[in-house]
């Protein structure tokens, strides 16, 4: 079927023509070679006057409206407008991406500007704030952001002359901006008596302070500072859109269409008035002005673009012409000449010359005109118009032959007979008519069969049918002239047709997604000759299909540009070109058609051109001819890892249910355990849905990942570590180019990458913030600097990330379908390639964004499944391994070769210095030499060849191969089935380490005095494993179904086992094999336990809700339990074998009697009584306390307690495992907790000594194996669990002082309302603009303003009022603060200076008080209370001051709570960081080399924040704790270490990268220690102890070492501590 691939033919981009000149300004620029930069619909296009040539600009997805040229005049900056708009910085030289700028703005960007060395930008959204953004545009990295204003704004500008200051103006304002630090702080333009208040529309800076504005009743405002000092009235008798400086001076263009120049002090120098030269017409409105040297450029509001040369300045240069205002519809081209017709909404009627893309003529009508159609020998030209009629013209002269007008509503398509004797008319109303040409077009004929408007005509050859398409969508045929209805099947079958422009027939079916039913294809024109179909559709694509296209969904090209909907495409009489146009961009795009022999040629010309295909993302549509994808690959992208509840979301869950808490924990709860677990050793590995993720270390040990847990295995000493930072499932692994550190990503609702060390196991950096649902595939560059990661979210996204700092380098959307693997350029840093689903894609970084290309597979292949990819010997070659089994040679992006490999998916490759390695789902592992030319060894896979010393056994010969690596001259294998092996290069095949395959593992059972556990599982296997130091599978079996339980009998000769068909049966121990099987029940067997003693009895349980109990000498059913209402879960004897508890999944705890099965009802307290002889029930007294405060979401899934009866662990379905005293008495008991699976915990079971706890993952299919450390000789371990869920409440009163200031509520001066009527300007509302002598000296002005009725002068009046007579104000200037504020601020008071000063803050005001000399000197930038404040110790940063204020919320205007960085001395801001802590700041501090800054707000969640305070650039910010933080202090010695202390809460806290982790100091030690409420911190002089100070009634300093408390010592009423 031809339609079942893309055509091989290609469009590309020649001409385009027009100019957006509505509703933009400031849009048109000479770059430095001269050329001229502007753009239209979605299109940057740079033209060349001198050769009459353009470029495009295609990154682009929708309309662009705004531009902004580099200070160089090479790269320019382009906004767009859409739901997600961005900001795109090209060259304009070589049109290619240097930065994508994104996910801030939306609805769409109004301006762009650079400042004077081109480092940064400033971007204006159109969002109902109007946001203000300035961008490190390199970095893709915001460094400030603010709302702009209420109303639109239409043009910022940075000055030029003075660093870190912008201007904006809008509607109704001017605002003066100052950047520092991250706070941007606007100031508005006082407009006082010089001038009326209106909107300004552009702007341009000039020395001395100086801006010039030009303004909407054309006067243009002159502001010096703030302050409007002068207007030049009438410079313009309308409306200033736009305002340029240059060198000479300034241009200015208004819309009274003339061009003024003024020198460099705004005086005039000439007047040029467009409207009065020979193209001028009335109504010219210019939009744009650019003046260089001699030439000025001018852009008009009816899209045009004039070069004036200034000496000739009577005759202005037409460049660029396109269609005004309005939609343009109409489409036609001339059936013997290079020409093409257009028609629009702005009644004018256009001749285009496709050779010499110009306009040739153009004639203006009375009425928009909606069709065209030229008559078959080019003399006539018919245009439809919008009222009804329609016009006939000679094409020659443009004159009038004929104008009828026969209906009233539109006319929307016209069209000529192929013999020239017809014209027919088809209107909106459903009609066609049919007009004799040679009659004068008298009426000869109407088709009345539609029911809807006519959309698409099309004549037969022999001109004796036409068919129509109509807005419902239906195609009808009819006889030609009379209008009769043609149905007559063998009829139509004999129709050939002269043009095929219709959207509805079978030889256009094709053009139709597969399940749509929708009309957004606007245009289709056929090639017979070429065999190609061109549309256009709603989304401003045009496609390329093959024609005829008969099933719907054929594959196609498509090409972006138009920005809105494309109206008409059409073909050129030859064939050459193919012309569409745009609806609401009105502009006329011509594209160069490359048929498919010329290709070849073409792509090594141009690859941006021919690939990028306008950057389009599914060059072809998807999936239709593609190979059935490999069972294996099918069954991975059906998995999906979304969680019900994700770990992140505890905290909040637990916060719902405080009430419930609160009320259960009255009665005093029972302590956590003496004991805890350790986790020893794991049996697995993530083989089933993962790749690559296998390596050795430096050292020569083995990484991996099984569940939440990072694996490095000593393959010397059968030893494991692990690296338990993870929380949930970690999908993907890679290791650094140094072998030293591993980056693993998990999943989770906002998932994070943790960089960790393999040696020491710390986490160097978390990375999270910009994936969804989990991350699969992660990469380190060659230097080892970056990372790359994926998501996967539906758009797989992309994000590149400078890992040390935590920074996110670049984000892109990756493909919808599922990306396996990403891969960094070892020789460029800004390349990598990612590979999946039918997607082989080639990315290189541009700024926050990355731009990527598909793979050109050419006629080599056909777009496959990439499974695996590395990069070769050259930064040009790639390597990619396919769901069939090739691997696939790329050089750039082309496909240069094939190879089989493999029978089967290539799941893994590795590179080597010299060649390659792969492994395949066939089992075999090859070699290959560098180039893929020959296959120099391949390993199988086998039982055979297994090396004696092997620690288990494989389950089956040539498993699927999922991981490669090489290193210590062995080849390590990862497998499917969960197998990791080393190979010998001489051929030996060790087997390091093994789990269970995928399906979930419940099945759990320990020996009765062995050392030994079996296993079963849903992969169909039942297995003994060792938990004696060699840690290896002893045995295995395959089971004809997959089995739920298992368990071993009291002599430890039997094993019974339970399967998923309701059947069981019982096992030799050591053999494995059958002693007996029985099969009465039909669901899954999901408990089995033999009674105590003889094990005389098996009790079986089934989700069938009955429990069978059964002889096991006499092997007869003796007993059934009935009465359960729904699936058991649990069973457990008792110690004489006579009772049975049984628990179901209605949670009901039942007693039954043995043999028989009668049910006993037992009450609660007897329970407790008997003796059990296993407890592994869920319910029940005894245990109600380990169900968890978040009951609700969570389920208990199984417990176990320990023979001496003292320790219940159990384990639920969030993946934890918990340790309890037993009984476990009263709700909410306390616990501790361990994380390392990563779904349902399925089982848990101590062995026979106690000595270790076994506990199985469902999802995960690992085996745990956890040392049980008793009280007495535990070592205080890193990986001891957290306390308990909630905070005890039990410790007592607070001291007064402390409970008052736990319960302040700060007022926000902003927000409070004024008791009463108050005249003038607030102190922190005024303009202030500190003048040169205050900015150094001591004294400033007052806080207060001055008190006077009469409304508030503008600030700085002395300098200004020059010729006024008035007698200025005086200010009021701050003497002397009395007050300190102490009542609930602490560390606030610092010596400066050796002791001669004392800094503290009272109010809003920060003091320096001389102690020798009695005076103060003031910091006044705050505009609300002050309360906390810290002095910078590192001797670089001397008398620097840090103050945090109370603030409103978060959206970072003014009022936000801020801390500002002073110099104590000269009262300096040196930045300002306003944060989105909501209330206020509450306490600061200084890291050890003085760069960082650590801020805790007032806010509900109490965040901790972190900042690099010298560019205002927040580094990390993290919820501290959901009760008040008194303090926040860094270790005196570290950048990364710091301490919190609060209400009931002490904290360790670590910045790992841009993530902060957080520990709770732990009190186990110390007998009956609780957690205190802390009111200060310090550091003693080994900087691990931390000294703390509590605030109960009881009075007490506590000592702490590392995160555990050590001492506690009774002292005097809470103190403050040096």
């Amino acid at each position: 079927m031809a339609a079942r691939s893309a055509p091989s033919c290609h469009l590309r981009l020649e001409w385009v023509y027009g100019y957006r000149g509505h509703q933009c300004r400031n849009n048109l620029y000479y770059t430095a070679a001269k050329e001229i930069v502007y753009f239209v619909a979605g299109v940057g296009v740079v033209y060349s006057p001198r050769e009459h040539r353009q470029k495009f600009y295609r990154g682009h997805s929708d309309d662009i409206i705004s531009l902004a040229l580099h200070p160089e005049r090479v790269l320019v900056a382009t906004g767009q407008v859409g739901k997600e708009p961005y900001i795109c910085v090209w060259d304009s030289y070589t049109v290619q991406t240097v930065s994508v700028l994104k996910d801030v703005h939306t609805h769409g960007i109004a301006c762009l500007a650079f400042d004077l060395d081109g480092q940064r930008l400033v971007s204006v959204g159109l969002d109902s704030k109007n946001a203000v953004c300035v961008w490190d545009w390199k970095r893709g990295r915001v460094l400030s952001m603010a709302p702009g204003h209420t109303d639109r704004i239409f043009d910022i500008s940075w000055d030029l002359y003075q660093p870190n200051k912008l201007v904006s103006c809008g509607v109704k304002h001017i605002k003066f901006w100052s950047l520092c630090g991250n706070a941007l702080t606007p100031k508005r333009g006082v407009f006082g008596k010089t001038g009326d208040l209106q909107t300004i529309l552009c702007l341009a800076c000039a020395r001395d302070e100086l801006t010039y504005s030009g303004a909407l009743n054309g006067d243009i405002y002159v502001w010096k500072g703030i302050n409007l000092i002068r207007t030049i009235q009438g410079a313009h008798t309308a409306g200033i859109f736009s305002m340029n400086s240059c060198e000479e001076g300034f241009a200015t263009g208004g819309r009274d269409g003339c061009i003024r120049l003024w020198d460099l002090t705004f005086k005039p120098i000439t007047v040029i008035d467009l409207r009065e030269t020979e193209q001028g017409y009335k109504g010219l409105s210019v939009r744009s002005v650019c003046w260089r040297g001699d030439h000025i450029l001018v852009g008009t509001q009816d899209s045009e673009i004039f070069e004036i040369v200034v000496h000739e300045r009577n005759k202005p240069f037409l460049i660029m012409q396109g269609h005004c205002e309005g939609e343009l519809w109409a489409l036609a081209v001339h059936p013997t000449k290079p020409l093409a017709v257009t028609g629009s909404d702005d009644r004018s009627v256009r001749i285009w010359s496709l050779v010499d893309h110009a306009l040739i003529a153009r004639c203006n009508m009375e009425e928009p005109i909606r069709c065209a159609a030229v008559n078959v020998d080019g003399i006539h030209l018919a245009l439809g118009m919008k009222d009804g009629s329609f016009t006939v013209l000679r094409v020659r002269d443009m004159t009038e032959v004929v104008h009828i007008k026969d209906r009233k509503e539109a006319i929307h398509e016209l069209k000529y007979s192929p013999d020239g004797t017809y014209l027919a008319v088809g209107c909106n109303d459903s009609s066609v008519d049919i007009y004799g040409v040679a009659q004068r077009y008298k009426k000869v004929g109407e088709c009345a069969g539609s029911l809807s408007f006519i959309t698409h005509l099309d004549w037969s050859s022999d001109s004796r049918y036409l068919q129509t398409n109509d807005g419902t969508g239906k195609r009808l045929l009819y006889k030609m002239p009379g209008g009769k209805e043609v149905t007559s099947k063998e009829e139509i079958k004999g129709m050939h047709w002269a043009s095929w422009t219709c959207v509805a027939g079978l030889e256009v079916n094709g053009i139709w997604p597969k399940y749509s039913d929708i009309n957004d294809i606007n245009s289709v024109d056929g090639n017979y000759v070429g065999q190609v179909l061109v549309t256009a559709d709603d989304y401003g694509v045009v496609k390329l299909f093959r024609y005829p296209c008969l099933r719907k969904g054929a594959k196609f090209r498509k090409y972006i540009g138009h920005s809105a909907h494309v109206t008409n495409v059409r073909w050129s009489h030859d064939y050459q070109w193919v012309i569409s146009i745009g609806g609401a961009d009105h502009s006329v795009f011509q594209w160069k058609f490359i048929p498919e022999r010329k290709l070849k040629d073409a792509l090594h010309i141009a690859p941006q051109e021919s690939l990028a295909e306008s950057n389009s993302d599914e060059s072809d549509s998807d999936l239709s001819d593609v190979p059935e994808l490999d069972s294996e690959i099918e069954q991975e992208t059906q998995l999906t890892y979304h969680r019900q509840v994700y770990k992140e979301d505890l905290p909040q869950l637990k916060e719902q249910c405080k009430e419930k808490q609160k009320s259960a924990t009255s009665k005093r709860r029972e302590r956590t355990p003496g004991n805890s677990i350790r986790l020893h050793f794991i049996h697995g590995y993530r083989g089933y849905d993962c790749r690559s993720n296998l390596f050795y270390t430096q050292i020569g040990e083995i990484v991996y990942h099984v569940a939440a847990v990072g694996v490095i295995y000593n393959r010397q000493q059968n030893t494991q570590r692990f690296y338990l930072g993870h929380d949930d499932d970690i999908l993907c692994l890679a290791i650094h180019p140094l072998k030293d550190y591993v980056a693993t990503g998990q999943v989770g609702r906002d998932p994070s990458i943790h960089v960790w060390d393999t040696e020491t196991i710390k986490p160097l950096s978390i990375l999270k913030g910009y994936h969804q649902y989990g991350i699969c595939a992660v990469d380190f560059s060659a230097d080892g600097k970056r990372l790359a990661s994926v998501g996967i979210d539906d758009s797989h996204t992309i994000v590149l990330w400078d890992w040390k700092k935590g920074e996110k380098l670049s984000v892109t959307r990756g493909s919808k379908d599922k990306i396996f693997v990403v891969k960094m350029n070892p020789y460029v840093p800004d390349k990598l390639i990612t590979a999946g689903i039918k997607h082989m894609k080639f990315w290189r970084r541009a700024g926050g964004g990355l731009i990527g290309k598909k793979g050109y597979v050419g006629t080599l292949g056909k777009n496959d499944t990439m499974m695996c990819a590395v990069y070769g010997w050259t930064e040009e070659m790639a390597f990619s391994g396919t769901s069939t089994g090739d691997v696939c040679i790329w050089r750039d992006v082309f496909l240069v070769k094939t190879v089989k490999a493999h029978d089967g998916p290539v799941f893994s490759m590795h590179a080597l210095e010299k060649g390659f390695v792969t492994g395949g789902k066939d089992g075999m592992v090859a070699l290959w030499d560098d180039s893929f030319e020959r296959c120099l060894k391949t390993y199988a896979i086998k039982r055979a060849d297994l090396a004696p010393g092997s620690k288990g056994l494989l389950l089956e010969d040539n498993p699927s191969i999922r991981a490669i690596s090489l290193g210590h001259g062995h080849i390590l294998v990862g497998t499917k089935n969960g197998e990791i092996l080393e190979v010998d290069k001489s051929g030996p095949i060790t087997l390091l380490v093994q789990g269970h395959m995928e399906g979930e593992v419940w099945g759990l059972a320990t020996h009765p005095y062995l050392p030994i556990c079996a296993t079963v599982s849903d992969d169909k296997t039942l297995r003994i494993w060792d938990l004696s130091p060699s840690h290896c599978m002893l045995a295995v079996r395959k089971l004809k179904k997959g089995g739920r339980c298992c368990c071993f009998s009291p002599d430890g000769k039997a094993l019974a086992v339970g399967l998923n068909d309701g059947s069981f049966l019982m096992a030799n121990a050591d053999t494995l094999e059958d002693l007996v099987s029985f099969h009465h029940r039909k669901d899954i067997i999901s408990d089995i336990r033999f009674s105590p003693g003889s094990g005389k009895y098996l009790a079986v349980a089934s989700h069938d809700s009955f429990v069978d109990i059964y002889n096991v000498t006499s092997s007869k059913r003796v007993g059934v339990c009935k009465g359960a209402t729904s699936y058991i879960t649990h069973i457990d004897w008792d110690s004489r074998g006579k009772l049975l508890q049984v628990n179901t999944g209605a949670k009901e705890q039942l007693f039954f009697e043995a043999p028989r099965g009668r049910k006993q009802t037992i009450p609660g307290v007897e329970v407790e009584k008997i003796s059990w002889a296993t407890w592994t029930s869920v319910l029940g007294l005894c245990c109600e306390g380990i169900w968890p405060v978040i009951g609700e979401v969570t389920e208990v899934t199984t417990s176990c307690l320990t023979s001496d009866k003292m320790v219940l662990a159990t384990g639920d379905d969030l993946g934890f495992v918990k340790l309890f005293r037993y009984p476990a008495k009263g709700k909410f008991g306390k616990f501790k907790k361990y994380v390392a699976h990563s779904t349902h915990v399925t089982n848990v079971r101590w062995t026979y000594d106690d000595s270790m706890l076994v506990t199985l993952g469902g999802a995960d299919m690992s085996l745990m194996v956890w040392t049980n450390e008793v009280e007495s000789h535990r070592e205080k371990k890193y990986c001891d669990s957290e306390e308990s869920d909630i905070d005890s409440e039990e410790d007592g009163g607070y001291d007064s002082d402390v409970t008052r200031e736990n319960e302040i509520s700060y007022t926000i001066r902003a927000l409070s309302t004024n008791i009463r009527p108050m005249f003038g300007v607030k102190p922190h509302l005024q303009q202030k603009e500190p003048s040169v002598d205050e900015r150094q000296g001591v004294v400033r002005r007052g806080s207060r303003p001055p008190v006077s009725r009469a409304p508030p002068q503008p600030e700085k009046l002395q300098s200004n009022n020059v010729g006024k007579k008035k007698r200025p104000i005086e200010d009021l200037v701050l003497e002397l603060a009395f007050g300190y504020r102490g009542r609930d601020c602490r560390n606030n008071v610092h010596y400066l200076n050796d002791g001669d000063d004392i800094i503290y803050h009272t109010a809003s005001v920060g003091i320096l008080h001389n102690v020798a000399t009695g005076t103060q000197s003031f910091y006044q930038e705050h505009n609300d209370d002050i309360l906390c404040l810290t002095v910078n110790q590192h001797p670089k940063f001397i008398n620097i001051v840090a103050t945090g204020q109370v603030g409103d919320s978060a959206d970072m205007s003014a009022t936000a709570p801020s801390v500002h960085i002073w110099d104590a001395v000269n009262k300096q801001t040196l930045s300002i960081l306003r944060c989105s802590h909501s209330k206020g700041v509450c306490s600061v501090s200084f890291s050890a080399t003085g760069k960082l800054l650590l801020s805790v707000g007032l806010d509900p969640e109490h965040t901790v924040t972190i900042w690099r305070w010298q560019e205002g650039a927040k580094i990390a910010s993290r919820g501290g704790h959901n009760q008040r933080i008194f303090v926040a202090e860094f270790r005196p010695d570290s950048d990364t270490q710091f301490v919190s202390v609060g209400i009931k809460h002490v904290k360790f806290w670590t910045l790992a990268g841009r993530a902060l982790l957080s520990k709770k100091g732990l009190l186990s030690t110390l007998e009956d220690a609780r957690m205190q409420t802390m009111l200060a911190v310090a550091f003693g002089a080994v900087p691990s102890v931390v000294m703390s100070v509590c605030g109960k009634i009881t009075y007490c300093a506590e000592w702490w070492l590392k995160r555990t408390m050590g001492l506690y010592l009774p002292c005097t009423p809470p103190c403050e501590m040096d």
